[in-house]
């Protein structure tokens, strides 16, 4: 989409990259270079790894909505129950637990849910309230309905396509507005925020913040959108996904 800041020189000297064609998918690693290592990025710690799937387990243009939910949780000045749902390696719970509410973090991949727990091992949180539960998504919020179980904040960071914990079939454009509508009836009374992510190429923040401004009518606060971004030292900025987010103030 724009041309390369760096030489080719430059590029050609990375330690891993990630190559796809039509027969496979994987990562090419020139030399020696550890299977995985330790970062610290706005003040937590996550295992770094590359998978066959692509992610090194990180996604850091998550950071400002990491900011985000440290600030409305460190204000609101009263406990916080935080629902994270598609949670994956736990960047926005290791957020949420470090600002010191209670977080019930949510996925379908065990292995995406053992990562977590270690980035809070790592990070120094492992102690903190947190439920760490292999679920569909969809289905345990209709049991949390079920139960009367409520909380102050959702995060929410739905993939295009995926499976459950067991199997069950998620389709972004099938079970996304149902699922929506199933978080406003977990909401407490008066919760604190929402943040809905994307990365599901043909959806766009605008439509992000259509979908949130029905889920959060007649609740009042704001209601924001965008880009998330990494900018890299030149200043240049990389898109990498998009966001909604309503707080109350």
């Amino acid at each position: 989409m724009w041309h390369k800041t760096l030489p080719v020189e430059t590029w050609k000297k990375a330690d891993a990259y990630f190559v796809r064609n039509e027969d496979k998918a994987s990562w090419k690693v020139k030399g020696e270079m550890p299977k995985e290592w330790t970062i610290e990025l706005e003040g937590l710690k996550f295992l770094i790894k590359p998978t066959s799937f692509k992610h090194t387990g990180l996604f850091p243009e998550q950071a400002s909505n990491w900011k985000f939910i440290k600030d409305k949780i460190t204000k609101a000045g009263r406990p916080v129950k935080v629902l994270n749902l598609f949670a994956y390696t736990g960047g926005a719970t290791l957020a949420a637990l470090s600002a010191g509410a209670e977080v019930t973090h949510v996925d379908g991949s065990k292995a995406s849910l053992e990562w977590a727990k270690k980035n809070a091992e790592l990070s120094g949180l492992k102690d903190k309230p947190v439920r760490w539960l292999l679920d569909d998504a969809r289905r345990f919020v209709e049991r949390e309905i079920r139960r009367g179980s409520k909380y102050d904040a959702i995060i929410m960071d739905p993939p295009a396509f995926g499976h459950g914990a067991k199997d069950e079939v998620w389709k972004i454009e099938e079970d996304f507005l149902p699922l929506l509508d199933a978080c406003q009836k977990v909401l407490e009374e008066k919760p604190l925020f929402i943040i809905l992510n994307g990365y599901s190429a043909g959806y766009s923040a605008v439509g992000y913040k259509n979908a949130m401004n029905s889920l959060v009518h007649g609740l009042g606060g704001e209601v924001s959108c965008g880009e998330l971004t990494i900018t890299d030292k030149f200043g240049k900025k990389l898109p990498a996904g998009i966001f909604s987010r309503w707080s109350a103030n």
